[in-house]
């Protein structure tokens, strides 16, 4: 189910810190771990000579000082973020590679620093939103006022489409313009939010 949310005129916000963590960053989400920030950077960022997105994932305290990056191997190299989720307290980071591997859903639980990747059952989604064993991935027409939506279940092993429709949409959608929170898919199409529940 989506609901509609028109964004209108906002205060301007009052930051409390800011910090550089580089360029070319795709995808970036904060998580409940004492308030860091992950992100997945694109190839810019990846090859640009900044030792901590080399990995092309990263972990960021609210100082800017990198915190995390992964410590067992990836399937393969990360190219580019492609969106990011929040589950709980894991946090979700979607990226694509060269190899024919094609696109990966990594899950991070920063409690215990365990990572796990597995392939996405969705070619280049820009929005994403996970709820235990369900997940929601998004892929924009390019000019249209359609999205197209993915619904998937995990095994264990792999993920696999349950459902796909397209939904039109109240704007034109663009690139990387979706993000979940817990289950919902916040998903921005021209001055307004739709909201899609798992």
């Amino acid at each position: 189910m989506a609901h509609r949310t028109r964004r209108g005129p906002c205060p301007p916000p009052t930051p409390e810190n800011e910090f550089c963590v580089g360029d070319d960053i795709p995808a970036l989400i904060t998580d409940r771990h004492e308030g860091s920030g992950r992100t997945a950077s694109g190839d810019e960022g990846i090859y640009g000579g900044h030792a901590e997105f080399g990995a092309g994932l990263a972990g960021w305290n609210t100082e800017g000082r990198a915190t995390w990056a992964p410590s067992d191997p990836l399937p393969a190299h990360p190219l580019e973020g492609c969106t990011a989720a929040t589950d709980g307290d894991q946090v979700w980071l979607v990226w694509y590679t060269h190899s024919r591997s094609g696109i990966f859903l990594t899950c991070i639980t920063p409690s215990t620093g365990e990572v796990t990747s597995h392939r996405s059952p969705v070619r280049q989604p820009d929005g994403f939103a996970v709820r235990g064993d369900r997940a929601m991935l998004t892929r924009r027409d390019h000019d249209r006022r359609t999205v197209e939506l993915t619904r998937a279940a995990f095994d264990g092993t792999t993920w696999t489409t349950t459902d796909r429709r397209t939904l039109r949409v109240p704007g034109r959608a663009v690139g990387r313009c979706g993000q979940g929170r817990d289950g919902t898919l916040w998903l921005s199409t021209g001055d307004t939010w739709l909201r899609v529940e798992a």
